[in-house]
């Protein structure tokens, strides 16, 4: 069966990006860069690997999932910002067609369970906070790339989740001196 892994940037106070979307804070340069980059290369947007000779392909993920404001964050200079692995963008907008992308109303939690019985490769959740909050229960990696800034408010890792206490088991856990950690758990 297929995985789903929430991969993503987050600050210590547990924010995704600022209040209206900002996530210039998150550091880009150090000496973490390499070595996730390396790892999570698919995780990349196709014209930024084409351009920099980052390979797109992988053994991690052939699926990424995206709500509508983390697929927006590219529009409208990237459409299609991840052409090297299916896309699934879930909305309620009724967006033009777009090469490569598959907008859906579908409910997340059944079609999430439906990629994992397909056969393939990993599935990435690439955001957004309410996303991964509905998805909450089906997310068997979480991969946070925890950034040393405090931003105060913004779009939380989870959105607004409600309480609902899930234990996680840590994997692995990396810290470079850029401040940057890279925290890997898995579903209890």
């Amino acid at each position: 069966m297929r995985e789903l892994t929430y991969y993503v940037a987050v600050t210590l106070d547990g924010f995704i990006a600022g209040p209206n979307g900002e996530f210039d804070f998150l550091l880009a340069e150090g000496d973490h860069r390499d070595l996730i980059n390396d790892r999570f290369h698919q995780t990349i947007p196709t014209q930024f690997s084409e351009a920099l000779g980052i390979p797109t392909d992988g053994e991690l993920f052939d699926t990424v999932l995206m709500g509508w404001n983390t697929y927006a964050v590219g529009l409208p200079d990237m459409p299609s910002p991840y052409r090297h692995l299916r896309q699934v963008v879930f909305t309620r907008r009724d967006p033009e067609r777009v090469e490569g992308v598959e907008f859906t109303d579908r409910d997340p939690v059944e079609t999430v369970r439906a990629l994992k019985e397909e056969d393939g490769k990993g599935i990435w959740l690439c955001g957004g906070g309410a996303l991964a909050a509905v998805l909450a229960d089906e997310i068997d990696r979480l991969v946070l790339k925890i950034n040393p800034v405090l931003i105060g408010d913004g779009i939380p890792l989870f959105g607004r989740r409600g309480y609902a206490p899930k234990a996680l088991t840590r994997t692995a856990t990396t810290a470079f001196e850029s401040g940057v950690v890279l925290a890997e758990y898995a579903r209890t």
